[in-house]
């Protein structure tokens, strides 16, 4: 699951050079011929949808007469960024969260996207915000992800379409999530105004944070209500307890992510899935992540590898949802017949192009903990709402500072 919100990577592994020779030509013009070369792809997506990647990778070299080496990689970002340096990275890291872009591209790491080997039009547009950090794009979006709502179809024939209704369904079937996390939570906050850095359309600003505005603390004070009005779960839930409880069937409403699909189908579970209900007659925006691709700014073979890139893009969406649950980022394959007429992973779809990304400046390593530690004091009711707000911006603005 992807509370994250930590990149994991693997042990280094080396990028094989290639070189240029150059041929006359009967012109009396030098053309540079290139020799075979062999790409490097770390990936940290699942043992099969490696295998797929490498699958589809071998089909573009076939068609270059390269090579292309994928492996699963579980090395953090110092181990990364010290093999790339001396050399040893990978060409292309396939499968990053974004929310790690902005980490790399201040450390130097990632080469910016050039122009023609994506189309940003074909995209989900969240998608390309993901992947893009002060109004340049530094990867690729493969797949998207985010939270929406579960339901007990023997309970809850048809899911709640607005707040009130789920209110009223949760008083009488019950309602449950990880409440005290944030990743979770932010769709409330969001739906009222509250953001955690201010978008200016050409990035975000670290220095203008809106989770203690008006709409912040309206949506913080609903969290409450769930925990101290409604009582739909005790203050100290969590993840666990929340989706035990669904699985039981003690409760017909619950909040997760694509995660869960597979072991309620196991547990033969009578679900589905929907997006979240309307808030004042609008979507509510969940937090989303994006896997993303990207090229190491250390390769030394970067024709190649956007080349690479740009066929891994155009080709691995459908595959990483057949064999991963991933939720394609181009548009095309989210009107797929396959996609659409899979109507569990179709509901996530619809919710993902409602969502917010989560920031990917480094400055947001400092948010986690103060918005997950005011949550935990707001639904235990021993702070109050506008105090823990308040608090929390403070915390985060003080851990930001200490970043720099």
């Amino acid at each position: 699951m992807l509370t994250v919100m930590v990149f994991v990577l693997s042990a280094a592994l080396t990028g094989c050079g290639g070189s240029k020779t150059s041929e006359n030509t009967s012109s009396g013009q030098t053309e540079q011929k290139k020799e075979p070369v062999e790409l490097v792809v770390w990936s940290h997506l699942t043992d099969p949808e490696i295998a797929k990647v490498q699958e589809i990778a071998n089909k573009w070299a076939e068609q270059t007469g390269n090579k292309v080496k994928v492996l699963a990689d579980q090395s953090d970002f110092q181990a990364f960024s010290t093999a790339a340096r001396s050399g040893k990275g990978p060409d292309i890291m396939f499968g990053l969260p974004h929310d790690n872009l902005g980490t790399f591209q201040k450390a130097g790491l990632l080469a910016e996207v050039p122009d023609g080997v994506i189309n940003k039009d074909d995209y989900v547009p969240m998608s390309i915000s993901a992947v893009s950090y002060d109004g340049k794009m530094y990867a690729v979006p493969i797949s998207m992800e985010t939270y929406a709502l579960f339901y007990n179809t023997d309970k809850v024939p048809t899911p709640p379409a607005t707040l009130d209704d789920l209110i009223k369904l949760g008083k009488e079937v019950g309602f449950q999530y990880d409440v005290n996390n944030f990743y979770f939570s932010f769709a409330f906050i969001s739906a009222y105004g509250g953001y955690v850095f201010k978008d200016t359309g050409g990035g975000l600003d670290p220095n203008d944070i809106g989770l203690n505005n008006d709409g912040a603390k309206k949506g913080l004070e609903l969290i409450k209500d769930f925990v101290t009005k409604y009582k739909f779960m005790p203050a100290d839930i969590n993840g666990d307890m929340a989706k035990g409880n669904f699985q039981s069937g003690k409760t017909g409403l619950y909040i997760s992510g694509p995660w869960d699909v597979d072991g309620f189908k196991k547990a033969n579970v009578p679900f589905k899935v929907a997006p979240l209900p309307q808030v004042d007659g609008k979507p509510m925006p969940s937090f989303a992540g994006v896997q993303a691709a990207f090229v190491s700014a250390n390769s030394k073979h970067q024709q190649e590898a956007w080349d690479l890139m740009k066929y891994l893009a155009e080709n691995t969406g459908l595959p990483l949802f057949e064999t991963g649950n991933r939720i394609p980022a181009l548009k095309s394959l989210l009107d797929n017949p396959e996609v659409k007429n899979n109507e569990i992973l179709n509901a996530f779809a619809e919710q993902a192009t409602h969502a917010i990304p989560m920031p990917n400046i480094p400055q947001m390593a400092a948010v986690w903990t103060p918005a997950g530690n005011a949550l935990q004091l707001i639904t235990s009711g021993k702070v109050p709402v506008d105090k823990a707000a308040d608090d929390m911006v403070n915390q985060i603005k003080q851990g930001i500072a200490t970043q720099q």
